[in-house]
Parts: structure tokens; sequence; C-alpha cells
């Protein structure tokens, strides 16, 4: 039996050989490493029987697709051990979730930490059984007949929902779950896992079901990349916005006000008050209008947009006069008003609308997390309308601008092209080829680096999106270039070509930041809430060592807020330590500590967040160390 490899080579194996028999055929080393192989593009088992002139690759501990199986296979392995625990528990489904898995139990008892720690003793036990886990496929029928007996109605509902004659079941002893694969081949290959908490979660998503328990774990092929993970969740602890949030007294969600509705305190408004007029100010400088467009839209235009049919169960209606009207989820559509306002030359083209726009979409209770995930939230978003042969140029400037922005502060990130979606899309497909071409042609001249991501384009149009890379080196989705000529041809936009004719312009949908308030969430991780001077809520904290030196702490004060230097004052009668202390869990970047010695000398002395400390300085000398970092958007505490 011929069996092809990747790189055109042939292999001879016995009649019935397996991905195992080629990968030992390869090389000793090769099979120990080998997790599942490919055949023909399709994942398949260790165990699965090969044919002649197959096309293989063998998948080892390196392949991404390794660790997704691995993580698979570390969900089914905790589903058996909580029902040899627990056998009164029902199982649901366990997916693969990005540096983890989950599973879903229901089960009238909630689950503890204590639970978790027994439920890990008892995956380490069934690791060390080494059970030989095999795939086995049978008609839906009788699956379903099986399924029944053994009361697993969510397996049953599965399987009625699938529509199909058959379906493949796993089974590792004592353990059978309804699963299309691949698997590890045994549960002694899962070593390295650690299960990390419980969530509420309903069934399929649906609110109206029963709500389940959620049990979330992570895997890994090496016990160095199970601790790595673990030391960064400790410090994404550490992080978490959410704490930090109320700590540094930023925003708060409270659910008497709705569950993911965010209310920004005074300092966190000035922290979002300083991004706001920072993106005004980038976006002026590049040409762009600044628009508002109305909160709520009739109906009508959503139905126009495909907004209606392909988004409405992320939109919130109200009616006015007998009127249905949708509020916004995107301001894509005040932006289209805007231009149909006027008519156009092909001369006023591009045209660049930005605004900061208050949104809200219908997202589920489950998935509601801070700032990160919200119901109302505002874009920093803007729609470019040009004529296509400006594309190139236009995608190209706002790459230019997105890089410019994560400069600033410091951010990697990686770009993404998001293709058509297979089912919800509008426009031809001859269209969507056309602007999926427009912007990697844009990222290719620019010599960026991409992948793509099957299936996952807006249902208007394909976009890039681009990833930040955190301190801690976590990916957030943040800017997105959508690439448009779908709503132009619905909403019959026009410009007048050099020809004297009507042409269609192309729309370009842009944020830069995306979400500013899920960009403040990311924010306060990537800095731990210690913000960079220029954007510090709090830049300057005066505290006074003695009540003499009071007035003259006064003094300093009124100077700086006359300078715009956005400083607070502490002139309690508290030790001068307990003052810098608390200053120090505020985090505040510049304390400005005032005795006697400072006032009779008409100086200041400053100490810097990280501990450093500047004494006697001329206060207008400090103040323009104060403007340099904030004029240059330095991310350092001081500039000599």
């Amino acid at each position: 039996m011929n069996i092809t490899l990747p790189d055109g080579g042939k292999i001879e194996l016995e009649d019935n050989s397996t991905i195992l028999d080629a990968a030992k055929k390869i090389s000793n080393s090769l099979a120990k490493k080998a997790v599942a192989g490919v055949v023909n593009d399709k994942i398949v088992d260790l165990n699965t029987a090969l044919h002649n002139e197959d096309n293989i690759k063998i998948l080892t501990e390196s392949d991404k697709e390794a660790l997704e199986i691995l993580r698979h296979s570390t969900a089914h392995l905790m589903a058996q051990a909580v029902l040899r625990l627990y056998p009164e528990t029902k199982v649901t489904i366990g997916p693969v979730v990005e540096n983890g898995f989950y599973y879903d139990f229901d089960r009238d008892t909630p689950f503890t930490v204590e639970d978790l720690e027994k439920i890990e003793k008892e995956m380490a036990k069934i690791s060390a059984e080494n059970i030989a886990v095999t795939r086995k496929e049978i008609s839906s029928s009788e699956a379903i007949d099986r399924f029944t007996k053994e009361d697993e109605k969510y397996k049953v509902e599965i399987i009625k929902d699938l529509g199909v004659d058959t379906v493949s079941l796993y089974e590792q002893g004592d353990f059978t779950d309804l699963c299309r694969g691949p698997h590890i081949s045994s549960t002694g290959k899962i070593k390295h896992f650690k299960l990390l908490s419980v969530a509420g979660a309903y069934w399929r998503g649906d609110e109206k079901n029963k709500q389940l328990q959620r049990i979330y774990g992570t895997s890994w092929f090496s016990k160095k990349e199970l601790d790595d993970y673990l030391n960064m969740l400790e410090e994404a602890k550490k992080r978490d916005h959410r704490r930090l949030g109320k700590q540094l007294k930023l925003f708060t969600i409270e659910e008497d006000a709705g569950a993911g509705f965010p209310i920004y305190l005074p300092r966190g408004g000035m922290l979002r008050a300083v991004l706001e007029q920072f993106e005004r100010e980038e976006h002026i400088k590049r040409g762009y209008d600044i628009v508002y467009g109305p909160t709520i839209l009739k109906k009508d235009l959503w139905v126009c947009s495909g907004h209606y049919d392909n988004y409405k169960e992320n939109m919130y209606f109200t009616e006015i006069d007998g009127v249905e009207f949708g509020i916004k989820p995107m301001n894509c559509l005040s932006h289209i008003m805007i231009y149909k306002n006027d008519l156009h030359s092909y001369r006023d083209l591009p045209l660049r609308y930005f605004e900061l726009g208050s949104v809200h979409r219908h997202e589920k209770s489950g998935v509601l997390h801070g700032l990160m995930r919200v119901r109302a939230f505002t874009q920093d978003d803007a729609h470019i309308f040009c004529r296509q042969d400006q594309l190139l140029e236009e995608i190209t400037n706002i790459l230019d601008f997105v890089k410019t922005v994560m400069d600033i502060f410091g951010f990697e990130f990686i770009h993404t092209v998001s293709t058509r979606p297979e089912e919800k899309f509008i426009g031809s497909v001859e269209v969507w080829d056309t602007a999926t071409k427009a912007l990697i042609d844009a990222l290719e001249d620019k010599g960026l680096k991409y992948t793509i991501n099957e299936g996952d384009g807006a249902f208007y149009g394909p976009k890039i999106d681009i990833k930040l890379k955190d301190a801690i080196g976590r990916l957030w989705q943040c800017a997105t270039i959508q690439c448009d000529f779908n709503l132009p041809e619905r909403f019959d936009l026009s410009y007048i070509g050099q020809d004297g004719e009507k042409h269609r312009p192309v729309m370009l949908h842009r944020v830069i930041l995306g979400s500013v308030d899920r960009f403040l969430g990311v924010l306060i991780e990537h800095f731990a809430g210690a913000f960079p001077v220029w954007i510090s809520p709090v830049q300057v904290k005066i505290m006074n060592i003695t009540d003499e030196s009071a007035e003259y702490a006064e003094t300093l004060y009124r100077k700086l807020k006359q300078a715009g230097i956005r400083v607070e004052k502490d002139l309690r009668n508290e030790k001068i330590g307990y003052k810098i202390r608390e200053a120090q869990m505020e985090k505040v970047p510049h304390m400005i500590v005032v005795g006697n010695n400072e006032m009779n000398e008409n100086k200041v002395s400053v100490r810097l967040r990280n501990g450093e400390t500047k004494n006697n300085l001329d206060f207008s000398a400090y103040i323009s160390v104060l403007q340099s970092l904030v004029d240059s958007k330095s991310l350092e505490l001081w500039a000599e």
C-alpha cells in the first residue's frame, strides 16, 4: 500500500495499517510524539486505517490542532471522572475554548472548590489507568435508543437535531460520549491539566433553558507549559479590570441599573474623556469630519440594510406612535443618511465621517464580562465613502492609523482576514471576492503578515480584524476594517463620475480602538491600572507633611490646575507615610510631598509611582517635565 507524504515522498505499508503504523515507519521518535493524523485534508485518530494512495500528515505535540485534540480529550476525561464520583449527574457538551476546555453538567447540587479537587484527583487516576480511547460509528436510531435507556436526554436531543443517519461515539473504559473526534489514543497521554473554575451556563446558551454547571479547565503537553499558563492566570487576576476598576474608582456595573450597563465614576469618566479627546484630535488630523447620529432609527432602515434579517437577535426595539424603531447596534446607517444628504462628485471622494457613537447590543447574560462585553458601549466608528480606485490607499491609511495609535500605547498586534460567512450574507459571491481581495492587497502592499479566518466576516462584507497583544501575552480584538460593496447598493448611494454618469461608491466601516469601553478594560489590564502620565485620570497628587506646609501645597495645587494638569490634593491630618501608601494604591504617577524645607525654599519634591524620588525641583521646571510627558504621550514616568 502506497502512502503519500506532504513532501511528495511515498512509504510502503501493509494492508490495514493505521496512521500510527505510518508514523512508526517514518521514525520511532515521530511515533512517540504523534497525536493524530491528517488524511486527505481531514484530521483523524491515530488508529484510523489507511488506504492505497492516501495523502497523510502526522500531527505532533507542536501542532496547534494537536493541542486542541488534547484539550477535547481532557474534557472527556473530566466528564468520566465526574460520572465516577457523582453518577447522578447528566453530561451535555464539552468543547475546546481558547487555552482550555469546558464541560457542562446537569446536577442539582452545585460543584464546590473541594469538588474540583476531587475531580482532578480522579482524572489523575483515570490517566494512570492508561485506558485506550476508541471510536465507533453507529446509526443515529441505535444511539438514540442507547442514550434514552441511559437517561442521557441531552445526548438524545443533540442527535435528533443533527438529522444524520450515523453518529460517532468515543469510548474509554466505563465512559462513552457522543463526539466527532478525533481524540488522544489513550488516557495515559493526558497528564498536565488543571481545573480552574465553575460557572453557570444555560443549555445551548438559551436563557429559557435549564441552567447547567460549567467546569472550566486547561490542559497542556508539558508541565512547564501548564505552570507558565497558571502563572499567567495569576498575573491576570492581579490585572483584572473589574477588581482594579473598583480599587481605582473608575467604573461600576450595578444590577439595580442593569447588567451590562457600565457607569463611569469621576476618575473613570476623566480617563475616558482624555482617550476620546485624543481620538478626536487624531481623526481631525487625518481629514475625518465629526458627525453625530440618533440612537434610534426606523425599522425600515434596518430592513433595508439587512440588519433586521441578519442581526435582529442582537438588537433592541421600541415603538413610537405605532411605528417600530431599532436602537442602533452600530453607527453605519446614520452615516449613510449623511452621505445621502448631498449630491457628490468623484472629486468629493473620499468622504470620511467619524463618530464616537453610543450603541446597544443584546448580549446574553452569560457572556457579560466587566467592560469587555457589555450591552451599552461607545464605538470610535468611522465610515469612508470612496471610489473603487481609492480603496487600496484608504485601507492602507487605516492600517497606518492603527499602527500609530497602538505604538503610542505600546501594543503589538496581529492581522486576520475574516471572509464571507457560508449562510448569513448579502450580495453576490463575486462582490465579496472583490472586497476580500482589496483587503488582502492592502495588507500585502504594506508587507504585513496575516491569517485567514474563514466565514467570520460581517453579513455585509469581509474584514480585517486586528488583535492586540497585552503585557502578559493575551490577545484582544479591537480594531476592524470592513470593506462593503453591499450597503451602498441597498441604499442606492451614488456619485457623479468624470464621465458625467452615476457610479456606486465603496463603503469602508472601521474602528481603531473598537469599543471604547472594551479598550479601556484592555488598557486597565495591560498597564495593571498604572497608566502613563499623559492618560492617567489623576496625574499628580499633592500631600503635605505638616500643617504649616498646607497653604504652600494649596498654592501648588492651584498652579497645577491652571497649567491643565489633572491634580488632586491630600491635606488631611495624617502621617505622610499613610498618604503615600494610599496614593500608591491609587497608582497615581507623581506624588508631590511638601514639607517645611520645600515651602521655605519654594521648591518641590516628587515621588514617582515606582518609588524613585526627584528632590528640590524648581516648580516651573517640573511643569515642563509634566508637559513633555503629556505632549509626547510617553510611556515613561519621567522626562529628563
